[in-house]
Formats: C-alpha cells, structure tokens, sequence
C-alpha cells in the first residue's frame, strides 16, 4: 500500500512569541517493509533551519526563529509504502521467560538493542498496579507474541478512549487508574506492564489509515497521529508492533513516523520560547491511500 499523507501543526500565540526554538520530528523513518518515498517540510514564517544528526529511530529537524512571530505552521507532506505483513502467535514462538533472559544476554547498544528498551523512562515508571494487572497476560511460559497481542486485547477491551480523560502529561499511574485515555495513554500503560517482566518495548508514533463507514465520504484533515508499541519477542522474531487502542497487532494499515523510549523522545514538536504566555496549537492529519484495497477495515486512530 502506498499513503500520501499530510501532517499540519498550526500553533497561535498571544502575545507573540519573541524568539523561538523547535524540536520537528515529522519526516517518517525507514522500517523494515515499509519505505519513505518522497517528503517536503514546509515551515512558516520563514525560519533558520538545521538539520540534526537523527538516528535510525527519529529524523530530527530543529528550527529557530529570531523574529517576534503570532503563529508557527510546521506542515509534513509525505508518500511511503508500507509492506508489512501483521504478525500472528505461532508455536514455536519464545515464551515470556525466554525472551526476559534472552534480552539480558544480548550485548549490543546499537539503537535497537533491548537493552535500550528494557528498563523506565520518564515518563513510563515501572507501577505495582499496573504490572499486577498485566502479569494476567505474561505468563512466564506463555509464548510470547500471544502474550503481547492478550495483553493488547485486554487493554483494548478494559479502557474506554476518552480525549477528554487525560493531557499530553498525565501520569501513567493516572490513566491507568481512571481506565479513560488515549493511545498515548494505553501505550504508555502497556511498556510499563512489558519493562516490569523484563519484555523490551519501545513507543512508536505514527499514523493509522482508517476507512469511512458505508455510504460516508472520507473527510479530509479528519484522521489522527496514532501510537502503539514495539515488542522483542527474542533473536527470532525481533520487534514486532502491538496496538492496545485497537487490540491488534500491526500491520500495513500503520505507518511509523518514529520510536522512542515513550512519547517525550518522539513528540512531533517540542522546544522553548520566549514570550507568548497564551499558545493554541491546530493539528490536521490525512492520511490518503493511493491504492485501492480489497478488504475494508475498522481500526481507528485514537490519539
């Protein structure tokens, strides 16, 4: 499948802002089966800007304004194919245990290494309550991709999407108490659950292409970031992406723009100003195949 997708942030500042400088993670990653084809950033006003050695799990562009500015528009314009195939349990698939020990022996620190996904974050703490909860899904002898699409399903089944229930910075611990978030909120809940029985997992922001119901026409500008997780499910399988908003695991109907430890590495823009004590911040996704598909699905980006 190939997507033409727009990504537009609009933020409007009162008073203006007087001097300005941006973190932009909109330009999409390479990934296996899926490949970035073309992408244009256009930023406005005019802006100094610099591109930063990214990694192979962020592209990052940083943008610095020296100008009194009302409003900033960061717009992303891309085309990537995506390839991939979603990932069913098997059995001969690694159980839990397995995968725990097998992480802790592998000794690399290149950018994927477990070991950069196996322990907290800042913003996903290891919770009691929470690992309580998804220890029902991780057995020890349970094979492993199983046990992550469970414990996807359940969080699926178990939290209702509310957009109104949390912000951007409410604590794990938080949303999982209210059992209302969004998927911020339910990828967060379900690394934290992973970490505590030693499953590497790793926070992916992106897009989801969705399909209007019957009859309906597609509304431009009306579809949303997404996020879900990345889990190492052993040497064999590698990391493979579960999505707890929609109970499933990944597929080609998702497109990952970055990865990181949990949402602060991967927020498509963050920095710092000065002046401007008042912002709102306008954000508009559409997310367009370019190839027909045989079969309609139902997922929703919820973000």
């Amino acid at each position: 499948m190939i997507y033409d997708v727009s990504h537009v942030n609009r933020v409007h500042y009162d008073p203006p802002v007087q001097l300005a400088q941006f973190n932009i993670r909109m330009e999409p990653i390479d990934w296996p089966d899926q490949q970035l084809i073309s992408h244009r950033l256009v930023i406005e006003p005019r802006a100094i800007v610099r591109e930063i050695a990214s990694s192979p799990l962020t592209k990052l562009t940083r943008v610095r304004i020296e100008r009194p500015i009302e409003s900033l528009s960061v717009e992303s314009h891309f085309k990537v194919r995506v390839t991939r195939a979603a990932p069913v349990p098997a059995s001969d698939d690694p159980p839990v245990a397995a995968v725990r020990d097998a992480a802790l022996a592998v000794q690399s620190l290149d950018a994927l290494a477990p070991a950069n996904f196996l322990y907290p974050s800042s913003r996903v703490p290891l919770d009691t309550d929470i690992a309580g909860w998804c220890g029902k899904s991780l057995e020890p002898e349970r094979g492993v991709v199983e046990a992550c699409l469970d414990l996807a399903r359940r969080i699926q089944a178990g939290f209702t999407y509310d957009p109104d229930a949390t912000e951007v910075d409410t604590p794990v611990a938080d949303a999982f108490a209210a059992r209302h978030g969004v998927c911020q909120d339910f990828a967060h809940i379900m690394l934290s659950g992973l970490r505590a029985f030693g499953i590497p997992a790793a926070y992916v922001s992106g897009f989801l292409r969705t399909i209007p119901p019957p009859g309906k026409a597609r509304l431009v500008g009306a579809d949303a970031t997404h996020a879900w997780v990345l889990a190492w499910c052993g040497a064999g399988r590698g990391w493979l992406g579960f999505d707890p908003t929609n109970g499933v695991t990944v597929g080609a109907d998702h497109i990952v723009a970055a990865i990181g430890r949990d949402f602060t590495e991967v927020s498509p823009m963050d920095g710092i100003f000065i002046g401007g004590k008042g912002q709102e911040l306008d954000v508009a996704v559409d997310v367009v195949p370019l190839e027909e598909v045989s079969e309609a699905g139902t997922l929703v980006p919820q973000g």
